[in-house]
């Protein structure tokens, strides 16, 4: 079976079985605190697991993005070097909202293992939980005896907490699991040591397939477990092994997975796959990390120095490096797998494809830019050990003229030859320099690296990084939880409402309460869009709690807070902060005439990619791979307020079917995640139509003004554009009136401002050119006064002066003007340039090979009257500093220098 028709085969089983097909959750995970990515397929259920949202259905399956490179699962070390890790993978996953539980599941997982995928059942073994004591967590008895009826009991192992006990994370739904394990080695093997012996210990032949996690629990902050309202099963079989089992493969790189991609990068690179270790090991990092780069950029991460958008960073590094060390592609390569990539998945994730284009010029500039950086920290590390090796060489009285390399050098210095930790780590921390290439480069000149220091100093680093985020978050405390929560913030700004729970939350030394209540007006923050702010009143209005933030966490709507009402059982008045959300609508609603009005004006390749919708401004990403002309600009900035003009009336669709949303040619966006049920803004028919859950104006006019303020480059082929509206637009354009008015009045009331300008412009350059002539003519008389003041010295033209002239560069010309007249000048000169002391000193090139003189040396001498430092070359080099009361002085210490001489 190819991997395509193993999908199918999976997705069609548990169809067959009632199930709804579901399509994969974004891979960049929004609206939930405690990850950055989808690391497993229940991650999008989580909210049906804790109870917090109606189940739509009780039965669902789908193939899942998911990505492990951080936190509790992290694979990224280990990917590429054995057979079976990967950063991004599917998760093929069924799963029970209530429903069936441990006998259907563990039915159907074999049904489909043995008698759909026929997978031998000799090769089969299962592992279910055998309890923990101190959690009083009993053996899984129920799983053990389902068990029985399919395998016999030498093949049912006992695994502990450790590997039957599945948990998300420190908190969170969990449960324990009951494994399926499949034994890949040839008969032989298999016929002299059972399989069951090597169950979980990492033997690279006999590996976990399925997962079946019987969620029953929620961890708690302090450690103890809740049952969970209802039961569910949470299933999850590896896509990638799988395929490697059913296509008979020793890896999962030699599947048809893979090996698309593997052999292109072969072929480019001018190897064989399977011919040398070192090279087949970046091939298959690249074959996976261009997986995981591709999806998360797909889905709306750009590759960024924080978060998200540094892990996916990190991860294109790791590639780009091994393709650089092992198969000696210097240049930009990696963007050309992404083509590769986008058709393996036609019919799977489209939307890839839709944005292959996008995402390719984005991998390329990441591409470029790490290219220049390896580039940089090479030659960082060749110059750091050419004085280490300089100074040990000194250190060591071994003659300079000896080669380095000598192996009588080498048996002295060797122990000695060691590279900084700090300095690795900084090569690492500043510059983006991996630090097992590092490690590599050190062994080739055959030095070592304090490695002990390296990870001190990055254990220092994540020490400060945790401190400054560390985050304090209790466990939620009900209140009133038979209350459901109600949003009704489009209709109404305040709201009659209950506390359903609270909790409190720790950082950076302040406490803050999170706040969920029954019926809100509270907007919480989502599409770009900030949350709302307010207050939370009790009943009588006669005391009331700050909102100051509203964002969403699982679906769910939470408020924050500095303190907590007192009575919290009581009624309230939820009352949001109108001026504050009406600005925050106008600016969000402009964000939909300026993304239309970017298809009409740029083409309709433009497509969002990000934004920020704030009281004060709105902030738009969007894909395109030019800088926008003014006059562009000028175009969107007129049809955006052409359509305010028009007052287009909002035209406001809720509870639309998906399906029937898309079909009716609404724009949706890339990453999000929509539900069956989306709600669709429309401003004309014609013009803008976008599915949307944020708030917005009654209709266009009420924005007022749409200005621009800015457009930049984010990063490859996304733009930016800032942009104000309403009152901000407003106080700008008064703000702009009354520049001119000051301008005008500066120009005496000159009512064309342009000419009065280009006429000063013309008048400032023909001042200029006077004052250089002038100034010119100066230097001219102060050359012929200096060499009057000529002393001949031990057959040395001395020359000390000070010199009235307030340019750096007039004092340069004037410098090199008087060495061409003159031999064997010793000249230096002192200035006093914006009351700031300065000396210059130049010398005859006869003088620093016959007398050994230096100007640099002698400047840092003469700098230390002034309190300054300087230097330069050998003929010529200058010095600044702070005493100018010290300036007489340097010219005596100039002439004692040169009657000091030999």
């Amino acid at each position: 079976m190819t991997a395509k028709e193993i999908r199918t085969a999976y997705l069609e089983f548990f169809r067959s079985k009632a199930h709804q097909i579901v399509p994969s959750a974004p891979i960049v995970v929004k609206n939930d605190p405690t990850l950055m990515f989808t690391n497993a397929g229940m991650n999008q259920f989580k909210d049906l697991f804790l109870g917090e949202a109606p189940i739509k259905f009780s039965r669902a399956a789908d193939t899942q993005r998911c990505l492990r490179v951080s936190g509790k699962h992290n694979d990224l070390e280990e990917v590429g070097l054995d057979t079976y890790h990967h950063t991004m993978f599917e998760m093929l996953g069924n799963w029970s909202f209530g429903d069936y539980f441990k006998k259907e599941a563990i039915a159907w997982s074999w049904e489909l293992l043995t008698e759909v995928y026929k997978i031998p059942k000799d090769k089969l073994y299962v592992s279910v939980f055998q309890g923990d004591e101190k959690e009083g967590l009993p053996k899984d008895q129920e799983a053990y005896d389902i068990w029985l009826q399919y395998v016999p009991e030498d093949r049912i192992i006992l695994g502990n907490k450790k590997d039957n006990f599945w948990e998300m994370g420190d908190t969170g739904p969990c449960g324990p699991c009951s494994e399926i394990h499949v034994d890949c080695r040839p008969l032989s093997e298999r016929e002299t040591l059972a399989g069951k012996s090597l169950v979980n210990a990492d033997h690279p032949q006999v590996i976990e397939i399925w997962n079946n996690v019987f969620m029953q629990f929620n961890r708690l902050k302090d450690g103890s477990l809740q049952p969970l309202p209802a039961q569910h099963v949470d299933t999850g079989m590896g896509f990638e092994r799988l395929v490697r089992v059913l296509q008979e493969k020793e890896s999962n790189y030699d599947t048809d997975v893979f090996q698309p991609l593997i052999q292109f990068i072969a072929a480019k690179a001018g190897k064989v796959y399977g011919a040398d270790e070192r090279s087949d090991i970046a091939m298959r990092v690249m074959a996976d990390h261009i997986r995981a780069i591709s999806f998360v950029i797909a889905d709306g991460q750009l590759p960024a120095n924080n978060k998200a958008g540094y892990v996916i960073r990190r991860i294109l590094r790791r590639a780009v490096r091994y393709a650089y060390t092992f198969l000696d592609l210097k240049e930009p390569f990696l963007n050309q797998l992404v083509p590769v990539l986008a058709e393996q998945f036609v019919g799977v994730f489209d939307e890839l494809s839709a944005q292959q284009d996008f995402v390719q010029k984005v991998v390329l500039e990441e591409e470029v830019s790490f290219l220049r950086t390896l580039a940089t920290g090479i030659q960082r590390f060749e110059n750091y050990t050419a004085k280490q090796a300089e100074f040990l060489m000194s250190e060591n009285a071994i003659d300079p003229e000896k080669s380095f390399e000598d192996p009588w050098v080498y048996s002295i210095l060797k122990d000695q030859m060691v590279i900084s930790g700090d300095f690795a780590f900084e090569l690492n921390d500043t510059y983006g320099f991996p630090i097992d290439l590092t490690e590599l480069m050190a062994r080739e000149k055959r030095w070592s690296v304090d490695m002990e220091e390296y990870h001190k100093a990055l254990l220092q680093q994540k020490e400060r990084s945790r401190a400054a985020t560390a985050i304090d978050t209790g466990d939620w405390v009900l209140v009133k939880p038979d209350l459901e929560v109600e949003f009704v913030g489009y209709d109404d700004f305040e709201a009659e409402t209950e506390i359903i729970k609270y909790r409190k939350v720790s950082a950076k030394g302040k406490d803050q309460y999170q706040i969920v209540l029954s019926k809100t007006p509270f907007y919480a923050e989502s599409g770009g869009q900030v949350g709302d702010t307010g207050r939370l009143e009790d009943h009588s209005r006669m005391f009331f709690v700050d909102i100051t933030n509203t964002k969403k966490e699982n679906g769910v709507i939470v408020h924050y807070a500095d303190t907590l009402p007192e009575d919290l059982e009581g009624t309230f008045w939820a009352v949001i902060d109108e001026d504050k959300r009406l600005l925050s609508q106008d600016n969000h609603s402009a964000t939909h005439l300026l993304h239309a009005a970017l298809k009409k004006i740029l083409g309709p390749h433009v497509n969002q990619k990000g934004s920020l919708v704030t009281p004060e401004y709105l902030r738009f990403d969007f894909s395109h791979f030019a800088k926008i002309t003014d006059e562009e600009l000028a175009k969107i900035e007129h049809l955006v307020n052409k359509k305010i003009r028009e007052n287009i009336p909002l035209k406001e669709q809720r509870y639309v079917p998906y399906e029937k949303a898309i079909s009716s040619g609404v724009t949706a966006l890339f990453g999000e995640k929509y539900g069956d049920l989306v709600r669709i803004i429309t401003f004309d028919d014609h013009f803008s139509k976008e599915l949307c859950g944020g708030t917005h104006v009654q209709a266009t006019g009420q924005i007022g003004y749409f200005k621009i303020t800015s457009e930049s480059a984010v990063a490859a082929g996304v733009r930016r554009i800032e942009a104000i509206t309403a009152d901000k637009a407003e106080a700008f354009v008064i703000n702009q009136e009354r520049e001119l008015n000051e301008l005008r009045t500066l120009l005496k009331g000159n009512r064309d401002l342009k000419s009065a300008v280009s006429a000063l412009i013309e008048e400032n350059a023909k001042l200029k050119k006077e004052a250089e002539k002038g100034l010119v003519e100066h230097a001219a008389n102060l050359k012929n006064n200096i060499i009057h003041h000529v002393k001949t010295i031990k057959g040395i033209n001395l020359i000390a002066a000070h010199v009235d002239l307030q340019s750096a560069d007039a004092v340069k010309n004037l410098a090199f003007s008087v060495k061409e007249t003159m031999d064997e000048l010793f000249l230096v000169m002192t200035t006093l340039i914006d009351d700031k002391p300065g000396i210059t000193v130049m010398l005859s090139e006869n003088l620093i090979e016959e007398r050994g003189l230096n100007a640099a040396a002698i400047i840092r001498d003469l700098a230390k009257e002034i309190q300054g430092g300087g230097g330069g070359q050998p003929f010529y080099a200058t010095a600044g500093g702070k005493n100018k009361a010290g300036l007489p002085e340097v010219l005596k210490k100039a002439e004692a220098i040169v009657n000091n001489l030999p």
